[in-house]
């Protein structure tokens, strides 16, 4: 219990947070529409005491929010799967209460839940974003992290151990790994995995043994076939003796939870992978959120982008814009609208200037470019010059979170996997943009590109804008 002991405290946390939340949402609400009289016999319609149908409000939010799991240790901490959950359980709630209210035909004032609903959900999330906050810092720390004993064939092993040590956001910490036994006979416990140099400390027959000399919480089985189907079963029911997880990998990588579900068959857990869905209400639900968010944006930011026009006129001479040739959803090309933050034969210069790139893969980059003007440095380093974007996104040619815009050549080098990209729009941010940005190699870039076509989520998109914030305002990255 003591190597897990920050779980309890932490879900015991999150839980009296979420009833304080809820209850300020609810005496707020109900202040700000009927005032702060209890005693009135009439809530909005609601013959009874106030007081009563508050009470019932609350745990009936707080019910929802144990029925969707969002205190499940395995999801805390996780990012977009907790943040849909509470959000989920927010809407269930006042769904269930939305129909009770029509079914028994009661005078409910619409007000009082109007003002409830956001603002115990924007509570929540808010809180559930502080609490994640807190535990990464703490797992910064080497505090809050799962011991993970990591079990496979070597290739396997050093994969999952060296994508670990650089995910330094991710909640475990490889603390050993068995390897099959004739790789380590000879100097069993003197050997290591990975670039990362985990130690070993036997072979696929010691694990049990194995997780208790090196204290692991949590078994991750890699190569589930090098153990066999017997061998398995008996580590699970060892395991669970021993109060230690036990995670299998599916064999596919960069593949989300929601696309992946254990189908049984004749008794042997058969993991059954979604196709990734680009089309009908998650089209729709993805282009209402770009249409809406592109013409807020633009509403809010019209006077920083005069400021911005009016600063590269008194620049430099030329044009305020720039639109080069992209490639869009399906390869279809577009023009992609930028500030114009370099000297305006820019392109002609390139060749010149090659033996200086510091780009990743076929992407022209210079941290230090000498085509770029006072005012396009400037922008360019909070990247504001890329707001224009927002004209390709009411358009319809970009969407504000996808893949970053390739060029047409860039695009001719694209082999089948990395031509996925290609289905759905490009973005003005994206994962790419947000864990990175020039910093990443090419590999690591479209790997994360890849990554978000294969698992596109509305709450993902969310979460993106919000790094993309936070990324921005860092600077990280951007050259």
């Amino acid at each position: 219990m003591t190597r897990r002991a920050w779980a309890p405290r932490y879900v015991t946390a999150i839980a009296l947070t979420d009833v304080a939340v809820i209850a300020v949402a609810v005496v707020v609400a109900q202040a700000l529409r009927f005032g702060s009289d209890l005693e009135s016999n009439d809530f909005g319609g609601v013959h009874g005491e106030p007081l009563l149908v508050m009470t019932v409000l609350i745990a009936a939010w707080l019910f929802s929010l144990r029925v969707y799991q969002t205190l499940d240790r395995r999801i805390l901490g996780d990012g977009p799967e907790e943040y849909s959950r509470v959000a989920t359980a927010c809407l269930s709630v006042f769904g269930v209460l939305a129909i009770l209210v029509l079914v028994l035909q009661l005078d409910v004032s619409r007000g009082y839940f109007a003002l409830a609903l956001p603002l115990g959900t924007v509570g929540l999330l808010v809180s559930r974003w502080a609490w994640r906050r807190q535990l990464s810092r703490q797992r910064s720390r080497g505090i809050g992290l799962e011991r993970l004993l990591v079990v496979g064939e070597p290739q396997s092993v050093a994969t999952v151990t060296d994508r670990l040590s650089q995910a330094p956001e991710q909640p475990f910490t490889v603390v050993g790994a068995c390897i099959p036994i004739d790789t380590t006979a000879r100097s069993a416990g003197r050997r290591s995995v990975g670039d990362a140099h985990v130690p070993v400390y036997g072979g696929l027959d010691d694990v049990a043994t194995a997780a208790g000399r090196c204290d692991a919480t949590t078994v991750a089985v890699t190569s589930p076939d090098a153990l066999g189907h017997r061998a398995m079963q008996d580590l699970s029911w060892n395991l669970h003796q021993m109060d230690i997880d036990l995670l299998v990998a599916p064999g596919v990588a960069d593949v989300a939870g929601p696309r992946m579900m254990v189908h049984p068959v004749a008794g042997l857990p058969l993991l059954h992978i979604d196709r990734p869905s680009y089309a009908g209400a998650n089209r729709f639900r993805k282009g209402f959120l770009d249409r809406v968010g592109a013409a807020a944006l633009m509403l809010a930011l019209s006077p920083l982008l005069v400021g911005i026009a009016l600063a590269i006129v008194v620049d430099t001479r030329g044009p305020v814009f720039h639109r080069s040739v992209r490639q869009g959803v399906n390869n279809r090309p577009f023009r992609m609208w930028k500030f114009r933050s370099m000297v305006p034969d820019a392109e002609a210069l390139v060749a010149d200037l090659a033996d200086r790139d510091e780009g990743n893969g076929p992407l022209f980059k210079i941290r230090d470019d000498p085509r770029v003007t006072p005012v396009g440095r400037v922008i360019r380093r909070y990247s504001l010059d890329e707001l224009p974007q927002l004209f390709n996104v009411l358009a319809g040619s970009m969407s504000l979170v996808g893949p970053r815009p390739p060029l047409p050549a860039e695009v001719a080098t694209y082999d089948g996997r990395v031509a996925r990209r290609m289905l759905v729009k490009p973005g003005m941010t994206g994962l790419w943009q947000v864990s990175g940005r020039s910093n990443l190699s090419w590999e690591e870039s479209v790997r994360l590109d890849v990554s978000y076509v294969e698992n596109w989520s509305i709450m993902q998109d969310l979460v993106i804008l919000w790094r993309t914030f936070r990324a921005v305002v860092a600077k990280d990255g951007a050259y």
